[in-house]
């Protein structure tokens, strides 16, 4: 299967949504064809997020994404930004945006079996080995009170 090369940067976002000291990862699709992600991340653990839309708002877009990934709904007033983030790839490049919520509705399912195969809460001390690297800088940088490194 030939790989497509995306000469500009794309945007992309996760929102980490945190509740008890826990946050929700999705354990993405062994298959890399299923796992849909330009950045590799088959077999690993993520946020719930996704791509930007034309002309649609990075809040927007959480919103969006949280709603289709999960059925969780969250405001966008409840969306704080912790993270900007640079994740290149031989072949992708994207601008990752992380957003942390804290006030939501509804318990996480798995509305993309296709992509994601389920969804658990984690002790933010305690996280899979196989974080998605976009998801692992969005971590890092909000508990690191750091929005760009």
């Amino acid at each position: 299967m030939a790989t497509t090369v995306v000469s500009q940067p794309r945007v992309g976002f996760g929102v980490m949504l945190r509740k008890d000291g826990k946050i929700l990862l999705g354990k993405r699709h062994d298959d890399a064809g299923k796992a849909d992600s330009e950045l590799h991340g088959e077999g690993t653990w993520t946020m719930p997020g996704g791509k930007l839309h034309f002309k649609e708002s990075l809040a927007d877009g959480a919103v969006r994404e949280m709603l289709e990934e999960t059925g969780i709904k969250i405001e966008k007033t409840d969306l704080k930004l912790v993270s900007v983030a640079d994740d290149i790839a031989h072949d992708a490049h994207f601008i990752t945006i992380g957003f942390l919520c804290e006030r939501f509705a509804g318990e996480p399912r798995v509305m993309e079996p296709d992509e994601i195969t389920e969804w658990r809460w984690f002790p933010i001390n305690s996280l899979p080995s196989k974080v998605f690297p976009p998801s692992r800088k969005v971590l890092e940088n909000c508990l690191g009170n750091c929005i760009y490194r």
